[in-house]
């Protein structure tokens, strides 16, 4: 029977021992968007710790401590190294921050916004400035054209 405790405290133990976020080795942009949303999510984060320390600390829920530590330190770096970017906007021209309305080879057009690693959402119309998209189109103006995975897509607005 001692052996099953054994067990049992081994894989509290092994949840509560959650591998930090990766963080990556790119300069963290953000746009002003962005940096509210990393604020907020350390807000959280600050929360979740509290609220793992005053619901009974590590020996209560050892895994909502581990996973609150984790997003603690992890948004915190984040907002240490946030470098709020807003380039003066350059007509036609493709930038962090701005809108690019594209159209591939099909006749398809597709928009989205450059902005950075943590706030892209792709499914909400907005890729890393680090995607392959992004980094072909950045400095392209409006009628130049690009290779983006295997096809040919052409610059068709900046907002």
């Amino acid at each position: 029977m001692a052996v099953a405790f054994t067990r049992e405290e081994d894989y509290e133990a092994q949840a509560a021992d959650l591998p930090d976020r990766p963080i990556s080795a790119h300069a963290n942009l953000v746009t002003a968007t962005g940096l509210a949303a990393i604020e907020a999510e350390l807000a959280a984060a600050r929360e979740a710790y509290a609220r793992a320390q005053t619901d009974g600390g590590i020996s209560a829920d050892r895994t909502a401590m581990a996973r609150a530590t984790r997003d603690l330190r992890y948004w915190g770096s984040r907002r240490a190294s946030a470098q709020l970017t807003e380039p003066e906007p350059q007509d036609g021209v493709v930038q962090f921050g701005r809108t690019v309305e594209i159209e591939r080879e099909d006749g398809r057009r597709q928009s989205f916004r450059i902005v950075g690693e943590d706030e892209a959402d792709p499914a909400q119309g907005s890729v890393s400035y680090v995607s392959p998209l992004a980094r072909a189109l950045m400095g392209k103006v409006v009628g130049d054209v690009a290779m983006v995975g295997g096809g040919e897509v052409e610059v068709v607005a900046v907002r």
